[in-house]
């Protein structure tokens, strides 16, 4: 397949002949999640252990110091396996599935824009072994059990069965529809209220500053079902418990304390801005780029 560049005059952009015009949206996706991941990882280990835990910032840091250098990108492989594609999906399948609801279905565009998102976010749920493993290998308490990302999966499998890759479903599922609507929804209104650009690093700017308000708010709103999809995956075998079970575990050991519910949001507000931020600034370049 001819990848080489070409010129658009029509455009101004640059084109990857072989991706088609739909196929750019897949790829934006994929590689803006690519970046972020490799930039905000550590942060993402930080905030995985007061989520799991509820423990403060501090004791998150002093346990990773103490699980030295080596171990700061351990389990990087699936997060960068599973987002890479989950964005992909985010960004591809909302543009098909807006496409083709719009011609066949009709209907108020935002409804059918909001029906799109929700759609592909419970796509996405189909890679919920990715985030599973991620867990495991984050959780210092498995390090000794499992030695990277293929030799998790196949004890989860061989020892526990396909179903065990799936523990967490249901918070993902509620939350990756949810998010998805109202991320679609509300970026174009918030870029639109942000001072006029001027310039590629203008609309650069703006994009970064569109994509981290919008992580930051979903991030707090759905904050609580990451904690329920933390603790739920940190299990290895016996009984699957029920979300809200699991809920109510979590809340009674905080002491039914809503303020330690949410340890770690602080963090995961500043990593959201910066992950979102580069997530939609990347895509939306890529996609004049390609």
């Amino acid at each position: 397949m001819d990848v080489s560049k070409t010129y658009d005059n029509d455009t101004g952009c640059l084109r990857l002949p072989g991706l088609g015009p739909h196929g750019r949206h897949y790829a934006c996706g994929s590689c803006a999640s690519f970046a972020n991941i490799v930039v905000t990882f550590p942060l993402q280990k930080v905030l995985f252990r007061q989520q799991l835990y509820g423990v403060r910032l501090s004791e998150a840091l002093w346990q990773l110091r103490r699980d030295g250098l080596r171990n700061l990108y351990r389990g990087l492989l699936p997060p960068l396996l599973q987002r890479t594609a989950t964005t992909a999906l985010m960004f591809g399948l909302y543009e098909d599935a807006s496409r083709l609801l719009l011609q066949r279905a009709g209907g108020p565009e935002v409804l059918t824009r909001g029906a799109a998102a929700v759609l592909a976010g419970m796509a996405e749920a189909a890679l919920t072994p990715f985030e599973r493993v991620q867990t495991l290998l984050q959780d210092h308490r498995h390090h000794s059990r499992f030695n990277n990302t293929f030799h998790t999966f196949r004890v989860l499998v061989q020892e526990h069965g396909v179903r065990e890759c799936y523990r967490g479903l249901v918070p993902i599922l509620l939350r990756n529809g949810p998010s998805n609507a109202l991320f679609f929804t509300l970026r174009g209104p918030i870029k639109q209220r942000l001072p006029a650009a001027r310039g590629h690093a203008g609309h650069l700017l703006n994009d970064f500053i569109c994509g981290g308000l919008l992580g930051a708010m979903l991030g707090v709103f759905f904050f609580p079902l990451n904690v329920l999809k933390t603790r739920l995956q940190s299990q290895v075998g016996g009984d699957f418990l029920s979300s809200r079970q699991v809920l109510r575990t979590i809340w009674t050991e905080r002491g039914g304390k809503v303020t330690h519910l949410f340890r770690g949001v602080h963090l995961n507000c500043h990593r959201s801005v910066l992950s979102w931020g580069i997530i939609n600034a990347t895509y939306e370049l890529l996609l004049k780029l390609m």
